[in-house]
């Protein structure tokens, strides 16, 4: 056994592999393209959503351990009521975050240019630290993609209601919420609509969003790719709008303090938010279909961590200058509802048709992440079916578009079903720890391959030899110290069951299973 879990992909038996007509995918894809792909993995829901989470920060209503950030709860040894936020520090978390991702980008760029195939980290690992690792780097990403699209899912539908509100629409919550609510649902007069719980009704806008976009993808990448070029230009479009016109509303009074946290602050700030940064991890799953990929998915993973990085800070520094930082717990549309708050104050009529810009752009933002994130996982189990690590249905390709036409739609339903029943914010944090955890993974792969395979070809090559490696498992570290100590017990769980269905049914049904 200890054979087979070591075992390791041969890196030119993966190319070979991904060359098979029966398993091979069309290449479509060019730098523009798979800038466009990470753009709009990294514009999404975190922008428009998640950016007032981290801004102000969670509160409950007792001191808990389990909801501690694990690096507060080690320092100070003291369960907190909540999590801090960053308040105006945000735009530094932000940075924060784009410095630990330009580190892991360089490391996904060397082993994409290394090897160009479907998979991302789950792929690069299996080459470089073998079969067990890879499984449990795959089973990963699955958490990763399908717990970042159910959160980004409702928070497309919570949008869609904030559009339908602006035109003077007003459905029943029934169909427009999901039917389990933690803390129940109230009106925007604080009136209950519904009490903590159960009720009965569907999230029919999450649902049919992700239905949608996988019957766009079960047709193919490059119709897949040109609705997501569309979309990422409006929402562009709708972001610069965005700072431009309320440049002359903000009050440079709500920057201060500009840390009200420290460095606590700042760091789980940054954890929260990070989740919208892995577009660049997404771009790296569609190597086996882009033209040139020793010259593509470095541009595109680089050119997409330096574009959206100059937007959020920008979109941070505006939104904290326009309202209290304090103004926004629990406020799941904090772009929107701050250009609310104005619109109607004296000389504010003109951000009414901005929000309404805005509006569009965040929906438009959150389509392409979901399409991204959807195309990711589906790769996955398409490559993990391919190694025999899932079951054979999953790598079937159609025999028209030439997609993973099964794992796109079994993608699709695993995310939509769930979208239309749960709030479940909590799946952003698991996507965090999932992420960072992969991140890890694959910056050990890049330090593994410079000593057994020093003299293969590499396209692009991590400057500073092993230092950016090592210094991006270090930082990655570091923000998943950020998290609460019950998304690691939730991550472990997961982990666990991995394990369970690997030794009790993959490891036999592995390409490496004669191995003991």
């Amino acid at each position: 056994m200890p054979s087979q879990l070591l075992a390791r992909k041969s890196i030119d038996k993966l190319i070979r592999d991904s060359e098979e007509p029966q398993h091979a995918l069309r290449k479509t894809l060019g730098p523009w393209s798979l800038t466009a792909l990470g753009i709009g993995a990294v514009i999404g829901s975190g922008i428009f959503t998640v950016i007032g989470t981290a801004i102000s920060g969670e509160q409950f209503d007792t001191s808990s351990m389990v909801n501690t950030p694990l690096a507060s709860f080690l320092l100070t040894h003291t369960a907190l009521a909540g999590r801090p936020g960053a308040g105006p520090a945000i735009a530094v978390s932000m940075i924060l975050v784009a410095f630990v991702c330009a580190l892991t980008g360089l490391c996904y760029a060397e082993l994409a240019s290394m090897i160009p195939i479907a998979g991302s980290a789950y792929t690069y690992t299996y080459a470089t630290l073998g079969e067990l690792v890879a499984w449990i780097i795959g089973w990963d990403l699955i958490l990763e993609y399908a717990g970042s699209n159910m959160s980004v899912s409702v928070g497309f539908a919570a949008h869609v209601v904030d559009l339908l509100d602006w035109f003077g629409l007003h459905p029943s919550a029934r169909w427009i919420s999901p039917a389990y609510l933690p803390s129940g649902l109230q009106d925007l007069a604080g009136n209950t609509l519904y009490n903590p719980g159960w009720h009965f009704g569907f999230n029919i806008p999450a649902f049919l969003i992700v239905m949608i976009l996988t019957v766009i993808l079960v047709r193919g990448i490059r119709e897949s790719a040109s609705t997501n070029n569309m979309m990422v230009a409006f929402k562009l479009v709708a972001i610069l709008i965005f700072v431009f016109s309320v440049i002359g509303f903000i009050h440079p009074a709500n920057w201060h303090p500009f840390m009200p946290n420290g460095w606590s602050g700042v760091l789980t700030g940054g954890s929260i938010i990070f989740f919208t940064y892995i577009g660049f991890d997404s771009v790296s799953t569609a190597a086996e279909e882009c033209r040139n990929p020793q010259r593509d998915l470095p541009i595109g993973i680089i050119a997409t961590l330096v574009v959206c990085t100059v937007l959020y800070v920008a979109v941070a520094v505006c939104l904290t200058g326009l309202v209290p930082w304090r103004s926004m717990v629990g406020d799941a549309a904090p772009v929107v509802n701050a250009l609310k708050k104005l619109s109607i104050l004296p000389g504010g009529r003109p951000l009414y048709w901005v929000r309404l810009v805005v509006l569009l752009g965040a929906l438009m933002g959150m389509i392409s992440s979901i399409l991204v994130y959807q195309i990711g996982q589906s790769r996955v189990w398409f490559s993990m079916s391919r190694d025999g690590l899932l079951p054979r249905v999953f790598s079937r390709v159609h025999p028209f578009f030439r997609t993973p036409a099964f794992s796109t739609w079994v993608a699709g339903f695993v995310v939509a079903i769930p979208s239309g029943l749960f709030d479940i914010g909590t799946l952003a944090d698991l996507s965090n720890i999932g992420t960072l955890f992969a991140f890890v993974l694959v910056s050990v792969g890049v330090i593994v391959l410079r000593f057994r395979e020093p003299v293969r070809h590499r396209g692009f090559v991590v400057p500073g030899g092993p230092i950016v490696p090592a210094l991006s498992v270090v930082f990655c570290f570091l923000l998943m110290a950020g998290l609460p100590i019950i998304t690691w017990y939730r991550f472990l769980i997961w982990l666990v069951l991995g394990l369970f269905i690997y030794f009790f049914y993959s490891r036999h049904r592995s390409e490496f299973a004669g191995l003991r």
